[in-house]
């Protein structure tokens, strides 16, 4: 007798500023569930979140995946018109149709409202297993100041930083300015806490600049890191696993790219950037890394997937073995054509399929493992 398909609710898009990236990634993810070696095991189903976080179902979600971009008016007209509501009322009020049948939930939602623990949260209550870290890997993972503080505890190396609030960029700029010049000179780089994909961050060389950065970051996050400028290669380690499963790093990929730094635009526009996968370390160099990789997911509760990003120097008088630091890491990496997470692990010896397959079956084994109680269970 043929198993019956799980069903797997793929959910993207989301009210984030990494919309169209979402779509991007999720076009990719809905492939690979659907290769002939996942389709007998899984039945798909297509979730969109619009901009102002309504939901939708199949429908429109899957002519968004088909387009690539985000839904035209007309389509969530459309779409309201077929489920019987008004666009107005349409939302997470009332789950689309086939949510509720979903047994594993796949978000493909980057930045806010995607991988900083509410989608998170609302999958727990509801008692149904999804893919990735739970809530507090999500938020620890998203909130930069709060990750920079747990890799500080488990005493990793990371550039020095000062953490920052809007309110303080309000009230003392030029008595903020002064402490930045200070502690950590230029360049500088202002990031809001809470944003991926490099959204909102800038380099600073100066005064305005600086000036300019924080003003910038302070109208998209209340919470903001200012990072002393190094000059370094930028490498990328994917992680695997969690739980009862052990934690698996991938070989080491690097970011090469022309621009001053790697930006948004030079991130996700073609031609702008290439990667090195496996990156040209010394082995010394590579073992640390993977090892301060699983670390760094360890240090914030991660599991599931992460990519967790690092700064390299090369050899000098003053450090003959080159200096390794932290930089960051995303508990929901992109799965675009340019992302490095699929990739570090097909050069490991999984392909997309499998790797998506397998995230799969470890998000499920890892709810099993928690008996659930009430009448969902």
């Amino acid at each position: 007798m043929t198993p019956t398909p799980v069903a797997v609710g793929l959910i993207f898009g989301g009210a984030s500023g990494e919309h169209a990236v979402s779509i991007r990634s999720a076009a990719t993810v809905a492939a690979a569930v659907r290769h002939p070696d996942n389709a007998a095991r899984y039945a798909l189903r297509c979730f969109y979140i619009d901009p102002e976080g309504r939901w939708w179902g199949p429908d429109v979600a899957e002519a968004v995946l088909a387009q690539g971009t985000p839904a035209r008016p007309e389509q969530l007209q459309a779409g309201a018109a077929r489920a019987g509501i008004s666009l107005a009322s349409a939302g997470f009020r009332g789950f689309p149709a086939g949510a509720l049948e979903v047994a594993v939930w796949l978000p493909v939602l980057h930045g806010p409202n995607g991988e900083d623990g509410t989608i998170q949260g609302l999958f727990t209550l509801m008692q149904v297993p999804y893919v990735g870290s739970g809530v507090l890997g999500s938020a620890v993972g998203m909130d930069k100041q709060a990750m920079k503080a747990a890799f500080a505890a488990a005493g990793l190396p990371q550039v020095p930083y000062v953490c920052v609030s809007a309110s303080q960029v309000a009230k003392d700029p030029d008595g903020l300015i002064e402490q930045l010049e200070a502690q950590l000179g230029y360049p500088c780089f202002v990031k809001p806490a809470n944003l991926g994909s490099s959204v909102g961050i800038s380099k600073a060389t100066d005064q305005a600049s600086l000036r300019a950065g924080l003003r910038t970051a302070a109208a998209l996050d209340p919470r903001l890191v200012v990072e002393q400028g190094v000059t370094a290669r930028e490498l990328e380690c994917a992680v695997r696993g969690g739980g009862h499963q052990p934690l698996q790093a991938s070989v080491l990929g690097e970011i090469c790219f022309d621009a001053d730094w790697y930006d948004y635009d030079t991130k996700y526009s073609e031609g702008k950037s290439h990667t090195v996968i496996p990156a040209v370390v010394p082995e010394p160099i590579a073992e640390r890394a993977r090892a301060m990789a699983i670390q760094a997911c360890e240090a914030v509760g991660a599991m599931g997937l992460s990519r967790v990003d690092f700064f390299y120097s090369e050899p000098s008088p003053s450090h003959p073995s080159g200096q390794l630091w932290l930089n960051e890491i995303n508990t929901l990496p992109g799965f675009t054509s340019q992302s490095m997470y699929p990739m570090l692990w097909a050069a490991s010896g999984v392909p997309l399929p499998k790797l998506v397959g397998e995230l799969l079956e470890g998000a499920r084994e890892w709810h099993q493992a928690t008996p659930l109680e009430g009448p969902l269970a």
